[in-house]
């Protein structure tokens, strides 16, 4: 269930849009925080607060990368392994995660601490290659300086 000030969140977001169509990934934004992710009872709750076909969140919730389909780690990182990122070894900071934290890409740690994804790309190619852990964004990444950053997500 949502809680009454996610609730009133969606109303308030509700209220600012001409249709409520558009107040939709807003709402699904707050979802998310609320829950971690999106379940299908997340979904419903979301169709349901701004009166929408529950198809039809699905079906946006289900196109956008940023929202997450299964629970996720208290750390998400999402590393880009786009050409500029992979020319500049992304790759292998890929496998340096995978052998540190013991998990493939869509996979969480065992201790939950950190879910990791490949995304196609955000927008860093000038300072490659770049990851978002949560949202903080890191670029010009070596395999010390990834280490280095991690240590500080507890």
């Amino acid at each position: 269930m949502l809680n009454e000030t996610a609730l009133q969140e969606i109303h308030n977001i509700r209220s600012s849009y001409p249709d409520r169509e558009s107040a939709l990934l807003p709402a699904l934004y707050i979802a998310q925080r609320e829950f971690g992710w999106l379940s299908s009872e997340a979904l419903l709750l979301v169709a349901k607060a701004l009166n929408l076909p529950e198809a039809k969140v699905r079906g946006t919730a289900s196109f956008y990368s940023m929202f997450k389909h299964k629970p996720v780690g208290r750390n998400l990182v999402q590393i880009c392994t786009n050409i500029s990122c992979m020319i500049a070894g992304s790759d292998d900071l890929v496998d340096l995660l995978k052998s540190m934290y013991g998990m493939e890409p869509n996979e969480t740690t065992p201790d939950g601490r950190f879910s990791l994804v490949i995304m196609e790309c955000i927008g860093a190619c000038g300072t490659a290659p770049a990851m978002l852990v949560n949202t903080d964004f890191h670029d010009n990444l070596t395999e010390q300086k990834i280490g280095e950053i991690l240590e500080k997500y507890a």
